[in-house]
């Protein structure tokens, strides 16, 4: 497997890649590859420095004659986001990313593959230790801890770098430069009880599963129309609630802030003689997803079984005021951008919903290009779920990046693609929030644009990386550092 992934061209980047999915490297456990990154710019005698966050800074020289040059600084982060399909047992931890060849494609096992943003980070690499490429002066910035918080750049200082020119490769589209991204916000909401409410007698416990959805990149893959695992169940359990007497004892939907839910659970208890009728009524919503997101989500399987029975419900006030809030959650597209036709402005990704211990969490990423539509948004989602009594609280909010399309940088990558494919490549906004929106408010005068190969699926099992796509961006890249 290692020998097929190594032998792909460009040989240097894919083996780099390889390099990476051997590395456990989940947001929140950097170590690793940071060290990994280190060892490698110290093993070809490059400065190699890190900075109080942990993100890495290699500095090449300039090919000679070209030390006149302004500096241009590679871009890419070091961290991927953990997500597997429930029937494999891989622990991010610990255990390499089982990647393999499929096609023009690269994937892995069951598991998120770790292109985003590891292909990024595997052409800096590159780069700097080719000795044939002619370029300016180089600074290869790998930060940490992106997917969740974007730690790393918010950690850089203004001194740290000295590049005047940013190209960030944390894109995911060949032949499309990004020149402006969405930015963000957390919202974090709490519901508090006591876990004193006990049990009717004569009812027994369900635990019902939705699973087999797509997930995928809450910004990117936003527009696909992909079902939101939590929508779907809540959607059922009001239903469950009024027809059938059910109530809830615990739920648990969704991982990651920024990945669409794939997978929802509940443990609801019902009356006894009500089961057959809660049966019918999962076996009826599965058929009503699978035909509502025909083409879409074919894999939805919407299952429920006996367990034993919990120690106690959540009250039933806020499991009714939880219930509602979440049904009436703004989730998914909620206005699109008119400079950019097809891309989205603002969305609402309804993430993570769990209860434990008298405590109901539910973790929400609102993004946005327009800074007031962002404020907008998060508004309307607080007045929801305080209307049901709920505690909400902001955190992790984040700029976007302002398109600038008389950008020097935009203009020398357009003609170099166009002259090298003989097309002109696409100008865009990315509706996902890369770095540079956080690098721009600590270098403000710094040109900055976003390149990177085909990648789709990412934050989710199915994620995959072009192999033809990977070459043209490294031939992109290359003969834009040497007019650069």
């Amino acid at each position: 497997m290692s020998a097929e992934i190594k032998s792909l061209s460009p040989e240097h980047v894919w083996s780099y890649f390889y390099g990476f999915t051997q590395i456990p490297r989940p947001t929140g456990h950097m170590e690793a590859v940071t060290r990994y990154v280190s060892d490698f710019g110290k093993g070809l005698g490059l400065e190699t420095v890190r900075d109080e966050v942990g993100n890495v800074l290699i500095r090449k020289p300039a090919t000679p004659g070209m030390e006149g040059r302004k500096t241009v600084i590679l871009q890419s982060h070091l961290d991927m986001v953990p997500q597997k399909n429930a029937s494999v047992d891989h622990d991010f931890l610990t255990d390499p990313i089982q990647a393999y060849v499929e096609g023009d494609w690269v994937t892995a096992r069951d598991t998120t593959l770790g292109a985003d943003n590891g292909i990024g980070a595997a052409l800096a690499m590159a780069v700097l230790s080719d000795p044939t490429l002619k370029h300016g002066p180089i600074e290869a910035l790998f930060t940490v801890d992106e997917e969740v918080g974007m730690d790393g750049a918010f950690g850089l200082k203004p001194d740290f770098l000295k590049g005047g020119i940013l190209i960030n490769c944390d894109s995911e589209e060949e032949g499309e430069l990004f020149v402006g991204c969405a930015g963000g916000a957390d919202l974090n909401i709490s519901f508090q009880f006591k876990e004193t409410t006990a049990i009717p007698k004569g009812d027994v416990a369900v635990r019902v599963s939705l699973t087999g959805l797509k997930g995928g990149h809450s910004g990117v893959d936003i527009h696909l129309g992909r079902a939101n695992a939590n929508k779907l169940m809540f959607r059922f359990l009001k239903e469950a609630v009024s027809d059938c007497g059910a109530r809830l004892a615990a739920v648990d939907g969704g991982s990651m802030r920024n990945a669409i839910p794939r997978e929802a659970f509940v443990t609801v208890t019902i009356p006894g003689d009500n089961a057959e009728i809660l049966w019918e009524m999962v076996g009826d919503y599965q058929e009503l997803y699978l035909s509502e997101f025909a083409g879409v989500e074919d894999g939805i399987r919407f299952t429920a079984e006996m367990t034993d029975l919990p120690e106690s419900l959540i009250p039933e006030e806020i499991q009714d005021g939880l219930i509602n809030a979440v049904v009436g959650c703004r989730n998914g597209v909620l206005s699109m951008l008119h400079d950019f036709p097809g891309t989205v402005e603002s969305s609402s990704n309804l993430a993570i919903i769990t209860s434990a211990r008298g405590l109901i969490e539910i973790k929400i990423l609102v993004r946005s290009s327009s800074e007031t539509r962002k404020a907008a948004v998060c508004s309307s989602l607080e007045s929801v779920f305080s209307l049901a009594g709920a505690k909400v609280e902001y955190g992790g909010a984040y700029n976007g990046w302002k398109p600038d399309i008389t950008s020097p940088i935009l203009a020398t990558m357009l003609q170099t693609y166009e002259e090298l494919y003989g097309k002109r490549p696409s100008v865009k906004v990315m509706h996902a929030g890369l770095e540079c929106g956080i690098i721009q408010g600590i270098y403000p005068k710094m040109d900055m644009i976003s390149i990177g190969p085909d990648l789709q699926f990412p934050h989710s099992p199915d994620e995959r990386v072009n192999i033809p796509s990977v070459q043209k961006v490294w031939d992109f890249l290359k003969a834009a550092l040497e007019r650069i």
